[in-house]
């Protein structure tokens, strides 16, 4: 792919960022700052695609990182055939092909069959679009190969396994453990009542002050939404390179109500709250990530995309890359969502609110009215009206454990924690005070990888999600789970570590 075209698709991609609710215009809010003159190769080219059906879909991150670490397993174990020493993740090195078999293109259609099969595999919804792309790569994807030694037979088959595999992995995708995809089956109940956002907080529906509430609010499209915790299931989901999801559980877990760490991070809350600048929410709604974007996992990749493009990589190399950065981001989601599940613990809204209920407090108070004087009942996050707090328990902060496993892979890949990536949220382009934020262009810049994790961190604490702990033992979390799957990665390209 020409150069332009990448930058353009890079810029409409990073503007979904910030606008994923909102209707795009032509002059994005967000730009990056790309410069390369290399092309995109076919992973490349299918993660994109995976991406569009990504923020076309209603997936959760949990979900987004699943899909995502799926077909780039296909990919990776269709490539590995080709290799003379990496063994694929289902069937090892069953599917090895002899020396003169291993050509570039033997590996891309390789690669095609099996991204193609289980992208459409995963999102039906986007079947045409996957089909259009397979025709601009040059295959058929209606070819039904019968020569299972065939690039196309090899793609289907390394694909066919690992679908066999993660069809029951716990994911319930296919709605065989409770009716319909990706539903609980344990059973999961709030402990709280729904609290409605536009009032002021209702004691008597927080029954334990150290648990998840839902929230009852008005959505983009008018209706009133009672929320329902999404995926509490997700800590069974057989992970990558973690034992199991409770493997890294934190054995602390957050701060109880009667502690004083409880009410000094509510406070702490307030203070960020009340003293919010243009960058501070810039850098807020930058990583939002929320609904119709390409979430959390799918923005690492964008940034893995740069990566590939700044370093030249070969196709053997993004195919590694992006193998290792997806199952690292698969298993950060099932170890923040087993901690989210466990302690099912309070968001700030709740815990602000109840706390500081009768109390006159400085916070900001609402679109475009900067900081006043306020009820701590009435407390609000910095978001928009129509997703006030995402839909699920607040330790650990997903974005925290998802950005600080990514962080890790691409450091270990590079042998650096170099970036070197800016971007320019542009003027009036905020969705929570559209047209007035920020007053003047805001340049983010990260010139390490870390640095980059550790501002999405804390932008969930800037836009009120996410409490002190719940950022900062997501962000060791994070850590940890991305190590474990570059070892286990690396275990894999080095021809060990079959399961």
């Amino acid at each position: 792919m020409p150069t332009r075209v990448f930058v353009r698709r890079w810029l409409v991609a990073a503007a979904v960022t910030i606008t994923a609710a909102a209707n795009l215009v032509p002059s994005a809010p967000v730009s990056h700052a790309v410069n390369t003159d290399t092309t995109d190769s076919e992973i490349v080219r299918w993660n994109e695609a995976l991406l569009q059906a990504i923020r076309d879909g209603t997936l959760g991150p949990p979900m987004v990182a699943r899909a995502l670490a799926i077909v780039h397993t296909c990919a990776y174990d269709a490539w590995a055939a080709y290799d003379d020493r990496a063994v694929g993740t289902r069937l090892g090195g069953q599917l090895r092909r002899p020396p003169r078999e291993r050509t570039l293109a033997n590996k891309n259609e390789a690669i095609s069959f099996a991204a193609y099969r289980a992208a459409v595999d995963l999102y039906p919804g986007g079947s045409q679009q996957f089909a259009d792309l397979m025709r601009q790569l040059g295959y058929d994807p209606l070819h039904n190969p019968t020569d299972p030694t065939s690039p196309a037979g090899v793609g289907v088959t390394a694909c066919a396994a690992v679908l066999a595999f993660r069809h029951h992995d716990g994911a319930n995708q296919l709605g065989d453990l409770a009716p319909g995809p990706y539903t609980d089956y344990t059973g999961y109940r709030p402990i709280n009542a729904p609290m409605t956002v536009a009032a002021p907080i209702d004691p008597a529906t927080v029954r334990d002050p150290n648990k998840w509430q839902p929230l009852v609010f008005t959505d983009q499209s008018g209706r009133h939404v009672t929320q329902s915790f999404l995926a509490p299931h997700w800590g069974k989901v057989a992970p990558f390179a973690l034992k199991s999801g409770d493997e890294l559980r934190s054995p602390t877990g957050p701060a109880i109500f009667d502690k004083k760490a409880y009410q000094r991070q509510a406070r702490e809350m307030l203070t960020i709250s009340a003293n919010l600048t243009d960058r501070h929410k810039a850098i807020a709604e930058y990583w939002a990530d929320g609904p119709r974007s390409e979430t959390p996992p799918g923005h690492w990749c964008l940034f893995a995309q740069f990566v590939s493009h700044r370093d030249g990589n070969t196709l053997d190399e993004d195919v590694k890359l992006f193998f290792t950065l997806t199952n690292a981001l698969l298993d950060a989601s099932i170890g923040a969502w087993d901690n989210k599940r466990f302690y099912d613990s309070v968001r700030p809204i709740t815990a602000v609110r109840l706390l500081l209920r009768g109390q006159q407090v400085r916070a900001w108070a609402g679109p475009g009215l900067g900081t006043r004087t306020i009820d701590g009942g009435t407390w609000k996050p910095y978001q928009p009206t129509f997703f006030p707090t995402p839909p699920f328990a607040e330790f650990t902060s997903g974005h925290s454990t998802f950005s600080a496993a990514a962080a890790e892979v691409l450091k270990a890949f590079t042998r650096s924690d170099r970036f070197g990536l800016t971007a320019t949220v542009r003027a009036g382009s905020s969705k929570i005070e559209p047209g007035i934020t920020p007053a003047t262009d805001i340049t983010l810049s990260w010139a390490t990888f870390s640095a980059a994790a550790d501002e999405a961190g804390i932008s969930r604490r800037y836009g009120g999600i996410h409490l002190e702990e719940g950022d900062e033992e997501a962000r060791k979390l994070g850590q940890r789970t991305g190590r474990r799957a570059w070892t286990k990665a690396h275990q894999l390209f080095q021809g060990h570590g079959i399961p």
